[in-house]
């Protein structure tokens, strides 16, 4: 893509992103970040002139915006339960309804939910004061991508031990330039679901797994983001009874096993979670209403 000729003002490019369908609010912050102000001058300023350079680079990212690319792609970041996270194409781009599995974690931690797992039979203790001096509560986030879901429960809880395993090393690098970023120090490890934290027990775990069926009609829309993190065998539910599989060998007694799922996958990960030896099997909608995680406490 050559240097426009002629220079552009802000509302004739928000003209040009209108007529290549891109929505006007990703027009208007990817302005912003072409031009390094906030949205609210570029709102303010719509005669400016873009230089040349502004210019290309913001005609290049409407035009993969136009073909698809994620905002958070473009942007190389995305918000997340009050954090702010790099994202790269090597993870997924996180989405608000992944927030309820988040919320539901802190849920059952702020309900004492968690005050008696112990995998050496002991009562762990959350939160800040005298808890600090206990054994910290041991939490993992299988298949972390860019650490999200870690992230925003460690920032909750920073006395937490907080592990975030991931079978790839792109992914767990974003994760760590995220840790860093946010100083919110996280351990991580590589390998496939509970392989890769062998020998090691939780108090809770959540994860959110490839669950797309093969040939879904909705991955024509996700073509940008890594497939290996969307698409799982079992009409979807290969990963997620693998998880559920494997936990009792890597949960402390009590412990809480957290899910997120295709909105018709309920039953079936329930059912999963029920012959696993799990109880106290409940369900969270997302942001649309749809039974989007589901989860339980293992059996003492």
């Amino acid at each position: 893509m050559a240097w426009p000729d002629a220079a552009l003002t802000v509302q004739a490019c928000l003209r040009q992103a209108q007529a290549l369908g891109v929505a006007r609010l990703d027009a208007t912050l990817l302005l912003a970040e072409a031009l390094k102000q906030t949205r609210t001058w570029v709102l303010a300023h719509s005669e400016y002139a873009l230089t040349p350079r502004e210019s290309f680079v913001l005609q290049s990212w409407l035009q993969q915006r136009a073909q698809g690319l994620p905002l958070a792609y473009c942007l190389g970041r995305r918000e997340f339960h009050g954090l702010m996270l790099k994202v790269t194409p090597d993870v997924l781009d996180p989405r608000p309804d992944t927030e309820t599995l988040v919320d539901w974690a802190l849920e059952i931690w702020s309900q004492g939910g968690l005050d008696h797992v112990g995998s050496a039979g002991s009562t762990r203790q959350l939160g800040s004061g005298p808890a600090a001096a206990r054994e910290p509560t041991r939490v993992l986030d299988l298949g972390t991508g860019s650490g999200a879901i870690a992230l925003a429960l460690k920032a909750a809880y920073p006395h937490a031990q907080v592990h975030a395993s991931d079978v790839s090393v792109a992914a767990l690098s974003v994760a760590q330039a995220n840790a860093t970023a946010l100083g919110l120090p996280l351990t991580l490890h590589t390998g496939h679901w509970w392989g890769a934290v062998s020998g090691l027990r939780f108090d809770l775990a959540v994860a959110n797994p490839p669950y797309i069926r093969e040939g879904d009609s909705h991955l024509a829309s996700l073509v940008h983001e890594p497939f290996v993190a969307l698409v799982a065998a079992q009409d979807g539910l290969a990963d997620l009874r693998t998880i559920i599989k494997g936990a009792p060998l890597h949960l402390a007694p009590g412990a809480w096993l957290l899910l997120e799922h295709g909105h018709d996958q309920a039953v079936a990960v329930a059912q999963a979670l029920a012959a696993a030896g799990f109880v106290e099997i409940g369900h969270r909608s997302d942001l649309a209403g749809h039974t989007r995680c589901t989860g339980g406490r293992l059996r003492r």
